[in-house]
C-alpha cells in the first residue's frame, strides 16, 4: 500500500529511504516558529482541517474548486480540506471579535492541502507559519509583521546574504493603472499579468499589457525606479531603527496574484534565485467583511511560510542540525527481583524531565548494554543494593566511564549536572 502522491510520511531519523521527510526536522521548524511568534507576542489558535466549500469560493471564487480537495459529506453539506488559512482566521474572528481587544496578533500552524500539479518546492500538502494582525491600519503593524519574518529566518541561522524581503503596493500598482489610464474592467487582470512578469517572456507579456491599454515598457520604467512611496516609505523608515534595512527592498515585481490583497504586499526569497518564494503576505482589509456578509469590518494583514521550501533551503544552506535520538539513561535490570523498585526509580526519573528508557522484558546484561549504545544513552543506571539492603543507583557516564553509587533521590540531580557539563 503506497501513499497519495504529493503526500508525505515523516520518519524519525535517521531516515530509512531518500524519499521520505525528517519528523525531527519538521518539529525542529515548528518549534522555531512557535518560539519566535511567542516572543513578538502572537497568540496560537487553530481551526477545524474541514471547512464548507462556501468559505473559500467566498474569497476566491468558483474557480478555486479545481484547485480543492472538495466534496459532499454524508450530511450532504459542500465541504473542502482547507487550501489556506486565512479564511478561517476571518470567520473565526468575524464570530468573536468582540471578546479580543484589538490589535490582534495571531499565528497557526496549519497542514494545508491543495490539488494542483506537483513541481520543486510544491506538494499537494504542508505545513505553514500564519502569522496575522487583525484591527491596525497604521504602516507600524506591516513593520512588525515584517520583523517577525525576517527574525523567523534569522533563527534558522539564516542572515541577510542569504535572502531578502522583497516590498510592494497594490496601492502604488492601482495607481500606476489608473495614471496610465487602464481599463477598469481589466484591472486585475493587469495585476495577474505583473504577477507572472518574471516567469513569462516580454513578448507575452507586452502582448496582454496592451489588451490592457499599457505597454511593457511603461511598466518596465516603474518598476525599476522602485521608489518607495506613501506606506512603503514609512515601513523601511521602522525597519531601519530595528537595524533590519540590509533585509528589505522595494521591488514593485511582487504584486501577489491573490485577489484580496489591498495594501502593501511582500515576498521573502534566497538571494541566488533557487528556490520559489520562502513567504509571502500583505494585506487584505476587506476580507474580514466579506467573510462575515457585511457585519464586521477590520484591516487585516499577515503572512504564510510554508515548511517544503524552507525545509529545501535550509538543507542547500546546511543550517538543518544534525538530529541525534540520544536519552539521558538507559536503565539496566539485571536482577528481575529488582525490577518493581527500578520501574518506579524510571518513572521518577522521568518525572524529572530526564528521556529514559529500559529492556520492557528480560534480557541478558549484554544485550540490554547494546541496546543502550544504540540509543546513545548519555549514562546506563542500575539498582542494585548497597551493605544494608537499601536499594541505590550505579550510573555510569559512557562517555568518561565514570561510575558514581548514589541514593535513587539523587540520581537525577547527577545526571542532569553531568549533562551541562
Amino acid at each position: 500500500m503506497e501513499r497519495l502522491p504529493g503526500f508525505r510520511d515523516f520518519y524519525p531519523e535517521p531516515l530509512p529511504q531518500p524519499d521520505v521527510w525528517s519528523a525531527d526536522a519538521r518539529q525542529y521548524i515548528f518549534d522555531k516558529w512557535r518560539s519566535m511568534a511567542r516572543r513578538y507576542s502572537f497568540r496560537e489558535y487553530d481551526g477545524p482541517p474541514l471547512e464548507p466549500l462556501e468559505l473559500f469560493t467566498t474569497k476566491s471564487g468558483e474557480e478555486i474548486v479545481g484547485q480543492l480537495y472538495s466534496f459532499s459529506d454524508k450530511g450532504e453539506r459542500l465541504v473542502s480540506l482547507r487550501p489556506e488559512m486565512t479564511p478561517t482566521l476571518a470567520r473565526m474572528v468575524a464570530a468573536s471579535e468582540r471578546a479580543y481587544k484589538k490589535p490582534l496578533k495571531w499565528f497557526a500552524l496549519p497542514q494545508l492541502f491543495r490539488y494542483e500539479r506537483q513541481q520543486k518546492g510544491r506538494l499537494r500538502e504542508h505545513f505553514q507559519f500564519n502569522a496575522d494582525i487583525i484591527g491596525e491600519n497604521d504602516p507600524a503593524g506591516d513593520a512588525e509583521l515584517i520583523a517577525l519574518l525576517i527574525d523567523t529566518l534569522r533563527s534558522f541561522g539564516l542572515t541577510e546574504r542569504d535572502f531578502v524581503i522583497r516590498l510592494s503596493s497594490r496601492n502604488a500598482w492601482q495607481d500606476f493603472f489608473r495614471r496610465h489610464h487602464g481599463d477598469a474592467a481589466q484591472e486585475y487582470a493587469f495585476y495577474q499579468i505583473i504577477d507572472k512578469l518574471e516567469r513569462e517572456a516580454p513578448e507575452r507579456s507586452d502582448e496582454k499589457l496592451r489588451s490592457a491599454g499599457l505597454s511593457l515598457s511603461e511598466v518596465s520604467s516603474f518598476i525599476e525606479r522602485g521608489e518607495a512611496v506613501g506606506e512603503l516609505d514609512a515601513i523601511l523608515e521602522n525597519l531601519a531603527a530595528r537595524g533590519l534595512k540590509d533585509y528589505v527592498k522595494v521591488d514593485y515585481h511582487v504584486i501577489r496574484g491573490l485577489a484580496y490583497y489591498t495594501g502593501v504586499v511582500f515576498e521573502a526569497f534566497d538571494r541566488t534565485g533557487e528556490f520559489r518564494a520562502i513567504a509571502g503576505g500583505g494585506r487584505y482589509d476587506k476580507l474580514v467583511k466579506l467573510i462575515s456578509g457585511g457585519k464586521v469590518d477590520l484591516p487585516a494583514l499577515g503572512f504564510g511560510m510554508g515548511d517544503v521550501v524552507l525545509l529545501e533551503f535550509l538543507k542547500a544552506r546546511g543550517l538543518l542540525p544534525k538530529f541525534d535520538a540520544s536519552i539521558a539513561a538507559f536503565c539496566l535490570i539485571e536482577d528481575e527481583t529488582l525490577r518493581a523498585v527500578s520501574l518506579k526509580f524510571i518513572h521518577d526519573l522521568r518525572a524529572a524531565g530526564l528521556t529514559v528508557d529500559y529492556s520492557l522484558t528480560s534480557a541478558k546484561p549484554d544485550k540490554q548494554f547494546k541496546r543502550a549504545q544504540e540509543l546513545k544513552a548519555a549514562h546506563t543506571v542500575r539498582v542494585e543494593r548497597n551493605q544494608a539492603g537499601e536499594p541505590v543507583a550505579r550510573i555510569k557516564n559512557l562517555a568518561t566511564r565514570q561510575e558514581a553509587i548514589v541514593p535513587l533521590a539523587e540520581a537525577a540531580a547527577l545526571m542532569q549536572r553531568a549533562s551541562k557539563i
